[in-house]
C-alpha cells in the first residue's frame, strides 16, 4: 500500500513537472511575448478563481495535479470539456493525465506524431493563462493611459500584448474602475504593425467604429470566410491619424470571435486582429459603443495610484486649458508656442497650416472658444505622448459652429507640445 502511494506521488510530480515545462518554450518573436515569471508549485488563491469560467476551471485542474489529486483534476477537466468540447488545451492536459497512468511522461503534450508547432502554441497559451493568476491585475489602482473619459463613454478597453490580455474599465464619474479581463490572441508576428500583411497587431489608441454581425459578414465576405470571426467583428480605426503621419499601412484591424469549431486560438495566431473566445467576445460587445469606446493597445499596461493619476491628469488639463486661453487671447505668438517644432499635419505643409490658424485666430472673437466631451489618453510610444479629443465650439455674432478635434501631444523637455492636430 505504501509503495503504491509513493508510485502515485512520483507520477503526480513527474506529470506536474511536465506541465510546469510550459515555461520552457521555444522563443517567439522578440516583441511578441515577454518571459513571464511563473512558479507552478505555488498555490493559487482559489478566491481569485471565482466566478467559474473555462479558464479558471483549467487553473483549478492544475491545482489538483499539484496536490496529487489526479482523479479530481480529471473530473474538473471532464466538466470543463462538457462546457467547451473544442478546448484543445484542456484536451491536451487530460490526455497527459490519462497517459501518466500507463507510462512516465517525457514532455508536456506527450502525443506521438503531434506537430511540434501546435504543441508549442498550446504551451504558450497555458503560460499566459496561468500567468494571469500568478500576477492578477491590480484592481485597486488606475491604468495610467486613461486620464480623462467623457461622460458619454461608459467603458474603455486596454490590450496588453505582452500578456495576451484585454482589460475592461468602466467610467465611474470620470475615474476608470476595473471591471473584468479576458485572454486574447494577437498577430502571428507579434505587435508594432507597420505595413499591410505583416501579421502584426498595431500599438496605439483607437476607437471602435462599428459592429459587423454574422449576417452582415456572411453577405460581405461569404459564409465560409465569415466563420473565422465567430460571433462577429468590431472594427477599429486603424490606421489612426498618428499611424498615417508615420507611414503605417494596412487596414481591417478588428476585435472578433473564433470559429465555431475552436474554443480559443493560441496567443500568436491572428493576422493582426485582437481575437477573443466567442463567449468572451459576446460579453465584451455589451460594453462597446461605436464612435465612443477607446481601445488602447500597448506592449505593457502601467497601473498607478490615484494620487499619481490625478497629477498626470491635471498637468495635461492645465496645458490644454492654456492652449484654449491663448487662442482666445488673440496673441499669435502665445498660441503658436504650444506647437512643437516637429509639428505635422496632413494635406499641407506645417508652416502653411499654422499660418492659416494664425489668420483664423485674428478673426475669431476673444473669449468665445469652448471645449466639451474631453477625452485624454496616454499614447503607447517611446517618448511620452497623449491623444486629446474634444468638441470645439466657436461662438460669433452670426451663430455657433461645433467641430470634433483631435490633437496629439508630446512631452518635450518637460513641456507638453502639440505634434499633430486635425479633425477627428
Amino acid at each position: 500500500m505504501y509503495r503504491k502511494k509513493r508510485s502515485g506521488f512520483r507520477t503526480s510530480l513527474k506529470l506536474f513537472a511536465c506541465l510546469a515545462g510550459v515555461v520552457y518554450v521555444a522563443p517567439h518573436p522578440a516583441n511578441s511575448m515577454s518571459s513571464l515569471p511563473l512558479d507552478l508549485g505555488r498555490a493559487f488563491n482559489v478566491g481569485k478563481l471565482l466566478p467559474q469560467t473555462p479558464e479558471t476551471m483549467l487553473v483549478k485542474a492544475l491545482q489538483e495535479i499539484r496536490a496529487n489529486r489526479l482523479d479530481h483534476a480529471l473530473s474538473q477537466l471532464d466538466r470543463l470539456l462538457q462546457l467547451e468540447p473544442n478546448y484543445r488545451l484542456a484536451h491536451l492536459i487530460k490526455g497527459d493525465l490519462l497517459l501518466a497512468r500507463a507510462r512516465p511522461l517525457s514532455s508536456f503534450g506527450n502525443v506521438e506524431g503531434a506537430p511540434s508547432e501546435a504543441l508549442q502554441d498550446l504551451r504558450h497559451e497555458a503560460l499566459v493563462r496561468l500567468s494571469r493568476y500568478e500576477a492578477p491585475p491590480p484592481t485597486q489602482t488606475i491604468p495610467a493611459p486613461l486620464l480623462e473619459m467623457p461622460a458619454s463613454q461608459q467603458y474603455a478597453l486596454l490590450v496588453d500584448t505582452s500578456r495576451s490580455r484585454l482589460y475592461v474599465y468602466r467610467n465611474d464619474k470620470g475615474v476608470p474602475r476595473y471591471h473584468s479581463d479576458y485572454y486574447i490572441t494577437i498577430g502571428k508576428k507579434g505587435y508594432e504593425k507597420q505595413k499591410e500583411g505583416d501579421q502584426r497587431t498595431p500599438l496605439g489608441v483607437y476607437v471602435v467604429t462599428g459592429k459587423l454581425e454574422r449576417e452582415t459578414l456572411n453577405k460581405s465576405v461569404g459564409t465560409q470566410a465569415a466563420e473565422l470571426f465567430g460571433v462577429g467583428a468590431w472594427p477599429l480605426n486603424y490606421p489612426n491619424e498618428w499611424d498615417r503621419i508615420n507611414g503605417r499601412k494596412g487596414h481591417g484591424i478588428w476585435l472578433h470571435g473564433t470559429p465555431g469549431d475552436t474554443y480559443s486560438r493560441p496567443p500568436l495566431a491572428s493576422n493582426g486582429c485582437v481575437v477573443l473566445t466567442n463567449q468572451d467576445m459576446a460579453t465584451v460587445s455589451q460594453y462597446l459603443q461605436a464612435g465612443q469606446t477607446t481601445v488602447v493597445i500597448s506592449d505593457r499596461i502601467e497601473w498607478v495610484d490615484q494620487a499619481r493619476w490625478q497629477k498626470d491628469r491635471q498637468q495635461l488639463a492645465r496645458q490644454l486649458d492654456n492652449w484654449r486661453k491663448d487662442w482666445d487671447s488673440r496673441s499669435a505668438e502665445r498660441f503658436i508656442s504650444h506647437y512643437s517644432p516637429e509639428f505635422r499635419t496632413r494635406g499641407m505643409r506645417a508652416q502653411d497650416w499654422l499660418a492659416q490658424r494664425k489668420q483664423a485666430q485674428q478673426l475669431a472673437q476673444p473669449g468665445k472658444l469652448q471645449l466639451a466631451n474631453l477625452s485624454v489618453v496616454r499614447y503607447p510610444a517611446a517618448q511620452p505622448m497623449a491623444v486629446v479629443t474634444f468638441d470645439e465650439t466657436h461662438h460669433s455674432d452670426s451663430g455657433s459652429s461645433v467641430s470634433k478635434k483631435r490633437q496629439y501631444w508630446s512631452l518635450e523637455k518637460g513641456s507638453w507640445k502639440i505634434v499633430f492636430e486635425g479633425a477627428a
